[in-house]
């Protein structure tokens, strides 16, 4: 389905996998090209040594290239299922205050998709996704591959299998 981006924006600041890790869309661009993330420290995410927990960390760079990718591919009447199909993070530093992560695709990689997905029904990009502070000190580098699959028949029973 195609939700417009205040939806989805408010949406996912209550989806509970998110809200509870305390990681908060900050905005979602019209044209679905660009989001930015931040998570907030809290008593919800904090770990034993009371910097941000990994975990949720990771999680915050996990779904944003997909759901990017699939409200951009649905605005232009493209039935698909987007995944995140592998990630891998780096830390750099214990996050002892609010991390922000910006998620953007260029034109050149919607046009590669597109080409791709009407050449061999799929697609797939990885994405390197710096998590910064405030200030733009870099406490860890996430790397996500994105994979879109064009469904056949409108069938979301369709499991992609990669």
């Amino acid at each position: 389905m195609n939700y417009s981006n205040t939806l989805i924006t408010w949406l996912l600041r209550l989806y509970p996998p998110l809200f509870f890790n305390r990681i908060w869309l900050i905005s979602f661009s019209a044209d679905y090209k660009t989001c930015k993330v931040k998570i907030f420290k809290s008593l919800f995410n904090i770990n034993f040594n009371g910097t941000i927990f990994g975990g949720t960390i990771f999680s915050a760079a996990d779904p944003f290239y997909a759901l990017c990718y699939y409200q951009l591919l649905s605005k232009r009447g493209y039935k698909v299922q987007t995944w995140l199909k592998s990630a891998s993070i780096q830390y750099k530093k214990p996050a002892s205050k609010s991390l922000y992560l910006n998620f953007y695709i260029p034109d050149e990689d919607i046009l590669e998709a597109l080409k791709s997905l009407n050449e061999i029904g799929k697609f797939t990009k990885w994405y390197e996704i710096p998590i910064v502070d405030k200030y733009g000190e870099v406490y860890a580098i996430a790397k996500t591959e994105v994979y879109v699959r064009l469904l056949k028949n409108n069938n979301l029973k369709e499991l992609s299998g990669f």
